[in-house]
């Protein structure tokens, strides 16, 4: 186990990590659970990295293969020649941007990063890339390692756990030791809400959040607009923004370091107040 580190590297670019920051979402895909086919020109793109940046986003989540449930797999090519150019364009656009690009594939990491990125954000923790681990260590960039089971198209098909959240902090320790032994020490951890988990076992894990803050590692929670909001609520993901918000409240008091978000502002907002309520 380490301690937990106040900062991450970004490429030189070093983010405070004292105060939780965010991390908002910039999916160039056609098939995304909530935001699909709405990127889909270069103009688009920018207008929404303005507007997180300027909401107040930290960092900016680029990724181009879809992984809600049932999701039809994207080709390595397809990938690349979305999440490329994408953040080519934001970079030149925004030089100080931090980007982070949300790929389960070492190739498409190894790529992103050479192009700008300073963050890999791998929904499978490995797990679908044997070669991710050795290609983030010889990157030496910070690594969001996320607890999934199965892929993106099968994560959902009963999914069964004695104890979720042991089951998933021991699966994260496991992992997090092979990278420390790899040499990296910028690793953020990731629950993996709604990868592999039923509604019940997504709420046993933001409730027993704090516990992993045992490993010694900063904490991201992606639960924005997720099934686990608006299923319970019995709404839909255009209308789960209150819930989103509720949950990324009761995830920064339980200790998130990251929010990763479609709405920057809502979550700036609970960071704000979150802040202020420890200070007073």
């Amino acid at each position: 186990m380490i301690r937990i580190e106040p900062s991450i590297n970004c490429r030189g670019k070093i983010i405070n990590l004292d105060t939780p920051k965010i991390m908002g979402i910039v999916n160039v895909t056609p098939d995304s659970f909530y935001d699909g086919g709405k990127l889909n020109t270069t103009a688009n793109i920018l207008k929404l990295a303005e507007g997180l940046l300027s909401s107040g986003a930290h960092i900016l989540d680029v990724g181009g293969a879809s992984t809600r449930p049932g999701a039809t797999a994207t080709s390595p090519d397809e990938e690349k020649s979305r999440v490329i150019p994408a953040i080519q364009a934001i970079i030149k656009e925004f030089p100080e941007a931090i980007i982070s690009v949300d790929t389960y594939r070492s190739s498409i990491a190894n790529t992103a990063v050479n192009e700008g990125a300073s963050i890999i954000n791998d929904i499978s923790g490995g797990d679908l890339d044997p070669g991710m681990f050795q290609t983030v260590a010889k990157l030496k960039v910070p690594y969001v390692l996320t607890h999934m089971r199965g892929t993106p198209s099968n994560k959902q098909e009963n999914p069964a756990y004695t104890d979720v959240v042991q089951e998933v902090f021991f699966d994260l320790a496991r992992k997090q030791e092979k990278l420390e032994r790899l040499g990296l020490t910028d690793l953020i951890i990731d629950p993996g809400f709604g990868f592999g988990k039923t509604l019940e076992d997504n709420y046993k894990l933001i409730k027993g959040l704090d516990h992993f803050k045992n490993l010694g590692l900063p904490i991201l929670v992606g639960i924005s607009r997720k099934s686990m909001v608006y299923k319970l609520l019995d709404t839909t993901p255009d209308d789960a923004l209150i819930g989103t918000t509720v949950l990324n409240t009761y995830a920064v008091h339980n200790g998130a370091a990251i929010l990763r978000v479609h709405d920057a502002d809502a979550a700036r907002q609970v960071v704000q107040m979150m802040n202020f309520i420890h200070r007073v």
